[in-house]
Formats: structure tokens, C-alpha cells, sequence
């Protein structure tokens, strides 16, 4: 039988050949064990056997990166770093995105014969588009919804991350929604806690939001933290929703991939989708994945905007692996349903940083975040706004950051503020 198949491409480490640990890899995700059986005949192999489909020799390294690699009986093999590729029949698990992951990820991760694996890319049949929700928002309709064209969507995080009551969060957005704020998002911390519950908060906030579009004919787009089990996310959207909302916040790795599927089955708003966790399955270059194969498999699940930290970050990865995350975001996955998302720049990100990342982009399909960019600004949190909307215009105009300071005030504090 012939037909659609799934391939993943991945970084391995191993002191086995390399060609025998790829069919181990694959053997262990279709049809093998680690014993021939009977019923594993040709006839079924052809049917549901991964196949490896390219082997790429990358060199050679001293020491293995994880622990708990075996090595093969005989004379001392080099320890190899190779890229390998298989693939497999979408007949084993139909368009389902919790087993694709079973099967592309899986066991993998504990083979002995390797010292290290990571996925690097998967490449996935039409049938995904058809079958998975997908962004119902994405770009388009999240600059429809904010009334924000022609530049990034610039906001903010509510903070201190956690402790404030609902009437200073309502405050603060207040003064910010004032200023012509684009977008606030909860941080992720911040969901039903005891000093701001969820219901209460909403209705303050969205009392706000409401009563300054009134005034201004634009809504800034405030992403509420619904993290919670399915029935409570379900609520806490229809809550959102009811109240005027336009936007919704889940983190990946607390909702899992089956709670983001009910969600964006269900969600009637823009779903603003939080990373945190994501250092586990990517600091360490030989373990977890690629931010290109692990953004394809949320996006299909209905993510909407995607966070991929920020350039000059407070956290540990580099500005080249942060842009090639926002690119992908960008870059379709399929012709007929390109499944496009909006990422969002965060963390440590203040005007400095404006430049810089519309010249990596090189689009302005993003939504720039500044938490105390902005709120630590020593103007307040007005000023930080207009910093950052002065460093945007200088960055898109192509005048230097400093150049524009002359005559921007707001600016010229930042970059006294955040040198």
C-alpha cells in the first residue's frame, strides 16, 4: 500500500552505526521490539514499518551528551552526531495529532543505543490542514480585532506577575488603555488565584476596556490567563467572550495537546498561546526539540499568536535560534492552508529592541511585548508605551535609535532607563 507519509527529520548521537540506530528508531515507533516476532511479516512491514529515508554523517565528539547510552559489543566505536530522517504511513494513526506525537517523539527520547537525540523537523500531508483546527484568527483577524495595521501590535504584561487585586490590575489598565496600549496579557502565573479570582478580575478589567473603546473606537486586545482543566478553560472563554473580550491565553504545556484541541474547537476568540515549560524540551542542544517541528504541531492545534522569547533576553537562548522561531510562525505549512501565527517577542524586551528585531523579521506581522519595558519606565507607564511606539517608527523608517531620541523624549528616557 502506498500513500501520504509523515517524516521527521532528528539529530542523533550514538556509538552504533548510525544506519543500525536509525532502524532502531524506527523499528521501536511502527512495527518493532527489541526481538523479531511472529507476525512481523514482510506483508505487515511494507503496510506499517517507518522507513529511514536519509542518513547524514556530522562528525565525530569525545563524550556523549546524556547519560545512560550503551555501546555496542566489539572494538571502541566513535561516539557520531548525524541527522536522520524516517518516515511513516499515515495509515498507522490517521491525521491524530496526540498519536502523531506518540510516534514521531515517543520512546525515542530512551533509546540506550542513543546519546542523544533531537527533532529537528517533521513534514506532515495535506490531510493534517483538512482534519486539524488550525488558527481561526492568526494575523488577520488579530489585527481586525485590535484595529492595528501598517505596524506591530505593541503591549505589555500585568505587573507584579502575581498578588495584585482586580482594581489595581483594572487600573492599570485603565491608565494604559488611555495611553493606546494594543494588546495586555495576563502573565502566565496569573489565572484564578486567591488574590485576583478569575470572574472578578475579568469584569473589572473588561469594565475598563469597554469604557475606553467607548471613547476611543478601538479595543485593546487583553489576553486573559484561562490555564485551567477543560471545563474551567471552556467557562472562563465563554465568561471572556461574553464580557467583550477578544483574546484568550492557555499555556501549551499545562493544557497538553488534547486540552488545546478542545479549546480551539470551542473558542470564539483569538487563543494567545504561552511557551513556559519550553526550556525542559529545548536548553540542551542534543535533547527535545526544534521551536521549527514543536510550533507546527500547536499550530495545526489552533494556537493564534506564539511566543518565542525576545532578542537581548533575560533567559538563555540566542538571538539567531529567536528569530528562526519567529520566522517559522511566518513561513506556511501547507499551499491550500498556510496556517499562519503571530509571534510574540517577550522577555527583557524594552525600545532597544525594536530595531534589531523588525531587521531580523523583516515583517511587522508580530506582537511586541514589554513588561517593565514599559511599566519600569521612568515616566510611567505612558511614557513606556510612547518609547516603544517612537522606537518602532524608528525602526521601520530606518533611523537610528538614538537619532530619533533627539526629539522624542520618551525614548531618550528609555534608553537612559535601559542601556
Amino acid at each position: 500500500m502506498t500513500g501520504p507519509r509523515i517524516e521527521a527529520d532528528y539529530a542523533i548521537e550514538t556509538t552504533f552505526p548510525p544506519r543500525e540506530a536509525a532502524a532502531v528508531m524506527a523499528g521501536e515507533q511502527s512495527s518493532g521490539t527489541f526481538v523479531a516476532v511472529p507476525g512481523e511479516t514482510p506483508e505487515l512491514l511494507a503496510r506499517a514499518a517507518a522507513r529511514v529515508e536519509r542518513i547524514e554523517i556530522a562528525g565525530e565528539v569525545a563524550e556523549p551528551s546524556l547519560p545512560g547510552a550503551a555501546a555496542p559489543p566489539g572494538p571502541h566505536r566513535p561516539r557520531v552526531r548525524a541527522e536522520v530522517t524516517l518516515s511513516w504511513p499515515i495509515e498507522n494513526f490517521g491525521t491524530s495529532l496526540p498519536n502523531l506525537l506518540a510516534a514521531i517523539a515517543g520512546n525515542l527520547f530512551e533509546l540506550r543505543q542513543l546519546s542523544g537525540i533531537r527533532i529537528l523537523d517533521l513534514r506532515l500531508p495535506t490531510a493534517f490542514a483538512e482534519a486539524c483546527p488550525g488558527p481561526r484568527f492568526a494575523v488577520e483577524g488579530t489585527r481586525r480585532l485590535a484595529g492595528v495595521h501598517g505596524r506591530p501590535l505593541l503591549g505589555t504584561i500585568v505587573k507584579p506577575s502575581i498578588g495584585l487585586h482586580p482594581e489595581a490590575i483594572a487600573g492599570l489598565v485603565k491608565t494604559l488603555a488611555a495611553a493606546g496600549i494594543d494588546f495586555i496579557k495576563d502573565d502566565e502565573l496569573q489565572s484564578d488565584s486567591r488574590h485576583a479570582p478569575f470572574e472578578t478580575r475579568a469584569r473589572a478589567v473588561m469594565r475598563e476596556i469597554n469604557e475606553a473603546a467607548e471613547r476611543s473606537g478601538r479595543k485593546v486586545m487583553y489576553a486573559f490567563n484561562i490555564t485551567g482543566d477543560l471545563d474551567q478553560m471552556k467557562r472562563r472563554h465563554d465568561l471572556v467572550r461574553d464580557l467583550g473580550g477578544t483574546c484568550v491565553m492557555a499555556s501549551l504545556n499545562s493544557v497538553g495537546l488534547v486540552g488545546m484541541l478542545a479549546l480551539a474547537r470551542h473558542a470564539e476568540l483569538p487563543i494567545h498561546a504561552h511557551r513556559n515549560g519550553w526550556g525542559a524540551l529545548s536548553r540542551h542542544p542534543m535533547l527535545g526539540w526544534s521551536y521549527v517541528a514543536w510550533q507546527k504541531i500547536w499550530r495545526l492545534a489552533g494556537a493564534d499568536h506564539m511566543h518565542v522569547n525576545g532578542l537581548a533576553n533575560k533567559f538563555a537562548e540566542p538571538d539567531e535560534s529567536v528569530l528562526a522561531s519567529a520566522r517559522t510562525c511566518l513561513t506556511p505549512l501547507f499551499p491550500e492552508k498556510p496556517c499562519l501565527v503571530m509571534p510574540v517577542f517577550s522577555s527583557g524586551q524594552t525600545a532597544r529592541q525594536a530595531a534589531g528585531t523588525y531587521r531580523g523579521l523583516g515583517s511587522i506581522d508580530l506582537i511586541h511585548l514589554a513588561g517593565g519595558g514599559i511599566l519600569a519606565h521612568p515616566g510611567g507607564p505612558a511614557a513606556g508605551l510612547a518609547s516603544l511606539r517612537e522606537a518602532w517608527e524608528a525602526a521601520i523608517a530606518g533611523v537610528p535609535l538614538e537619532e530619533h531620541a533627539r526629539a522624542h523624549p520618551a525614548l531618550a528616557q528609555a534608553l537612559a532607563r535601559f542601556p
